[in-house]
């Protein structure tokens, strides 16, 4: 049994098909089901069930990928542990992020951590929150930032910030009338009003969707965009209302900026830097944490 045929089982039964598989491995589709084939001869059981347009795992597969998951995962920290002990800052780190964080905070963070950290290596994967959870509990990323609740149990984290989520309206709304004293609306009060939201496998759709439960009333949504920005657009332009992060508001710069209001009840959310559990944390990680979480408390990221 070789250490590659292990990788090739596990690449397999993410894919569940044999083309994307040997594409993502970068071999030939014909060399990984020889080898495949060679595997299961020498284990003497079959780990996949070959269909016209998929493979699934036999009991048998789905034990044996478990196993080799574990193994893969040990060497690889092995080599990270080595090379840390090596090359100290050298390295490589796979960051992962949500679209929305990506785009507004990791401008901010990788330039300082390039500038202090030149020989390590960032790669960064950009997923929905859903998609972007499951590869962390994979151990697929090194880091990730993602938001609270993590309903995955494989994964532990470290408070990042938190941030007040606000109600975008268009710029002309007549909310102002209906504002407190404190400058603050009560969120019922726009139960028939349109909304606009994220699509599904993004946390902040939900996250929105549970506001408005919360103050009686489910929201009546016209339209879903994978994209913050074209969603504070089209608040903008008059089409609906729509809940935002703080962090990614438009100011005043913009010509299409809605208006932004806080509710009474100060919604918050958090965002965390995530982990598999157990996983290895290398000096190029603790080096990252360490500059995203002074970055919060100078007041960069906020």
């Amino acid at each position: 049994m070789e250490f590659r045929q292990l990788q090739y089982a596990i690449q397999i039964a993410a894919e569940k098909n044999f083309s994307r598989a040997a594409e993502k491995l970068h071999i030939a589709q014909p060399s990984l089901s020889q080898q495949l084939s060679k595997l299961e001869k020498e284990l003497g059981v079959l780990l996949f069930h070959r269909n016209t347009n998929s493979v699934e795992l036999t009991h048998a597969g789905a034990l044996f990928v478990e196993k080799a998951q574990k193994i893969v995962d040990m060497i690889g920290e092995i080599r990270q542990e080595m090379d840390d002990i090596s090359q100290l800052r050298k390295g490589r780190l796979i960051i992962g992020s949500m679209p929305i964080t990506g785009a507004h905070m990791l401008p901010i963070v990788l330039p300082v951590f390039r500038e202090r950290y030149p020989e390590i290596e960032i790669v960064l994967v950009e997923e929905t929150s859903a998609n972007l959870t499951q590869l962390t509990a994979e151990g697929r990323t090194d880091l990730s930032v993602l938001s609270l609740p993590l309903l995955e149990h494989s994964l532990e984290y470290e408070p990042l910030v938190e941030e007040e989520i606000r109600l975008a309206v268009p710029p002309h709304h007549p909310s102002a009338s209906i504002a407190a004293d404190d400058g603050t609306v009560d969120l019922a009060q726009f139960r028939d009003e349109p909304f606009i939201v994220l699509k599904k496998g993004q946390g902040l759709r939900q996250t929105a969707i549970d506001f408005c439960l919360d103050a009686g009333f489910a929201p009546r949504i016209v339209f879903e965009s994978s994209n913050i920005e074209t969603v504070q657009s089209l608040v903008a332009a008059g089409m609906g209302v729509a809940f935002v992060p703080s962090m990614v508001e438009r100011g005043k710069w913009s010509e299409s900026a809605p208006a932004y209001l806080s509710i009474r009840s100060r919604p918050t959310r958090t965002l965390v830097i995530a982990r598999k559990k157990g996983r290895y944390v290398s000096k190029a990680a603790e080096a990252f944490i360490a500059t995203m979480q002074e970055l919060v408390r100078d007041g960069a990221i906020s």
